[in-house]
């Protein structure tokens, strides 16, 4: 006889209660992830981007819901799905989040769903994560100064994670083409990391200045960082979409990033409209990333290397992050039972 099937359901405060706000432990379940990936312990299918109504305003990015599966083996052993919304007008328009996501966790063994959670915090983290590992491998260890431009929910988790993997950092300037919100960016991230946080009036500012530089943007117009900006040894997480001239990723040292076949499929960041235009061949990447955590190849060498890390986001982290804080839940009987059924209808 077919026993009765529940889901756990975590809201966004069940969450952050499991640990969707312990930066250092998502660094190292992002890091491990690196290494699985390395390893070939996954299976990652390309993100579905989905889109509908009017076009946008010149310059702003269309609305859309991105749909990323993905499996991740070792210590993780878990599938799932995230999908995730992107409305950037929403905190001016709405007073809303830009994006909101759930995640849903399946067993692996009879494939039921195990678990549907709140997943905007968890791709916030991770994402802000994956920079951070970055930094650990790529940037020098001596930084003390963090730039950052644009000020929203992202910008906020990548410091966070700097913070976890390069703590020689003490302060950081930001810039963002709303005032606003760079000045409560400041305020609210000096206090929570015991920072120095310093507003710049321009993005150039940020740049020349940064040991670290973060662009974290909803920018799809014109780049944003100029050629000759980035300072000799600085490392260059460039988060999201057309953020730098083609210039800047012609004279790094090394350029790197997640998953290269994902990042050609998605045609959403700088290196990616270069691949399309034949300004840059699959021989110019020098690593994904993942190939640096598991050995095989170095990271920084020197000193003097300006080095960037393009990530198009992998569902892999996602899963993985969201799988330990959903054992986490488990262990201290988190969150709502929902039934999904008594018994199956058909067999």
């Amino acid at each position: 006889m077919s026993k009765k099937v529940e889901v756990l359901w975590l809201c966004q405060e069940d969450v952050i209660a499991a640990g969707g706000l312990d930066m250092a432990t998502i660094v190292d379940d992002v890091e491990e992830v690196f290494r699985l990936y390395a390893a070939r312990d996954y299976a990652l299918p390309k993100k579905v981007s989905l889109e509908w109504g009017d076009d946008p305003p010149p310059g702003e990015q269309r609305n859309h819901v991105n749909l990323m599966p993905g499996y991740i083996g070792g210590r993780f052993n878990v599938a799932g799905l995230k999908a995730i919304a992107s409305f950037p007008r929403n905190p001016f328009r709405h007073n809303l989040p830009r994006a909101s996501a759930l995640i849903v966790l399946h067993d692996v063994e009879v494939g039921l769903p195990l678990v549907v959670m709140d997943g905007t915090l968890i791709s916030a983290m991770r994402t802000g994560a994956v920079s951070g590992v970055g930094a650990k491998y790529l940037a020098r260890e001596d930084v003390t100064e963090v730039g950052l431009i644009g000020a929203g929910v992202q910008s906020r988790t990548q410091l966070m994670a700097l913070r976890v993997t390069r703590p020689s950092v003490q302060q950081a300037t930001v810039f963002d083409i709303r005032r606003d919100r760079s000045e409560a960016f400041a305020a609210e991230m000096s206090e929570r990391l015991g920072l120095d946080i310093h507003v710049a009036a321009s993005a150039e500012e940020v740049a020349r200045g940064a040991e670290i530089l973060v662009t974290a943007t909803t920018n799809i117009a014109e780049p944003i960082v100029r050629h000759g900006w980035l300072a000799p040894g600085s490392f260059y997480a460039h988060v999201s979409g057309y953020e730098c001239e083609y210039d800047v990723i012609r004279h790094a040292s090394k350029v790197l990033v997640d998953d290269w076949d994902l990042v050609k499929a998605r045609m959403y960041s700088t290196v990616a409209y270069m691949w399309r235009d034949g300004e840059f061949a699959d021989d110019d990447l020098y690593a994904e990333f993942g190939e640096v955590v598991g050995g095989q190849k170095p990271g920084r060498e020197n000193d003097q290397e300006v080095i960037i890390f393009s990530p198009i986001g992998l569902a892999l982290h996602d899963v993985a992050v969201a799988s330990c804080i959903y054992q986490t839940a488990v262990t201290k009987e988190m969150g709502q039972k929902v039934p999904l059924w008594d018994s199956p209808l058909w067999m």
